[in-house]
């Protein structure tokens, strides 16, 4: 599994659907992932430092898991089958991990708000991964390449 770091939030010009991007600061491989407005605005809200008096639905989540003395330990970012992806978080339990079903933008929300880090297959990497365009040694063969060379940091600011 690879370890990755949440690069922002983009939204699709065609779409206009927010897209997740993840990424690989060793490798400087990127992973797109179009995800519902909703979650975007969850995952923003974190990457924002955005606090609100009561819990969000994945603070809610969080909260649970804690209260009965459960700990994110990771999420993982499984497989891709049809354009879809599929993920688990890993919650400690005494001393058990269980593994929760969970949408890939879910899971990064929950583990933005607990700390915990995002791990994705080497499948997925190959399937749907991208090099970052300013990586100059990356092989820029793959489909995203120029929708990402087109990309600026600004790009990755979701605003609802």
């Amino acid at each position: 599994m690879v370890e990755m770091q949440v690069y922002g939030l983009a939204v699709d010009k065609d779409s206009e659907s927010p897209i997740l991007v993840l990424k690989d600061d060793k490798s400087g491989i990127m992973l797109p992932i179009w995800i519902g407005a909703m979650e975007a605005m969850s995952i923003s809200l974190v990457l924002n430092e955005v606090e609100f008096p009561r819990p969000m639905t994945h603070d809610l989540l969080l909260d649970s898991i804690h209260m009965l003395d459960g700990e994110v330990v990771s999420v993982e970012i499984l497989k891709v089958d049809q354009g879809t992806f599929y993920s688990e978080i890993l919650i400690s339990h005494k001393e058990t991990i269980k593994r929760l079903d969970s949408r890939p933008s879910d899971a990064v929300a929950v583990a933005l708000r607990s700390g915990a880090p995002v791990l994705v297959s080497p499948e997925v990497l190959e399937q749907a991964g991208t090099h970052d365009p300013e990586d100059e040694s990356a092989a820029k063969s793959d489909d995203w390449s120029e929708e990402f060379e087109n990309l600026s940091p600004d790009d990755f600011k979701y605003k609802m």
